[in-house]
């Protein structure tokens, strides 16, 4: 897995953790420790709730003048069936100028609030785009 953001590579990682929810193709959460971490800064605006993962806090990628609002999130004390989500980092895909697993380019998830990445494995309907939100 590898996450590209104004020339910088953001993430890289053989160590990643596939989630797959209802409805959505996978996200993918990284470990810490593969992530360029000095260029995520906390998003002012950046917090939401999962029923099932807890709170989630949100940060910017911001490299030189270039700043990527929410372009990532991470849960810092996940609710027990997803403990082993702390210390990892999740990335939109539509945020960053590219991302691939196993070297194939990734396909962002339709919409502004999901984070999936689609590769060719994967297929859809999925929710995100317009009037999806409710099925």
């Amino acid at each position: 897995m590898r996450v590209e953001c104004a020339g910088q590579v953001v993430a890289e990682t053989r160590s990643a953790i596939r989630v797959l929810e209802t409805s959505h193709p996978p996200t993918f959460y990284i470990p810490a420790q593969d992530v360029r971490t000095e260029l995520l800064v906390p998003a002012v605006s950046g917090r939401t709730w999962c029923e099932w993962k807890g709170a989630a806090r949100y940060w910017d990628v911001v490299i030189g003048d270039d700043a990527r609002p929410r372009a990532a999130w991470r849960y810092p004390r996940p609710e027990p069936d997803y403990t082993a989500l702390t210390d990892f980092f999740a990335f939109y895909p539509s945020r960053m100028d590219r991302c691939t697993v196993a070297g194939e380019d990734v396909t962002p998830q339709e919409g502004d609030f999901y984070g999936g990445w689609i590769t060719a494995e994967v297929q859809g309907p999925f929710k995100g785009a317009p009037n999806t939100r409710l099925w």
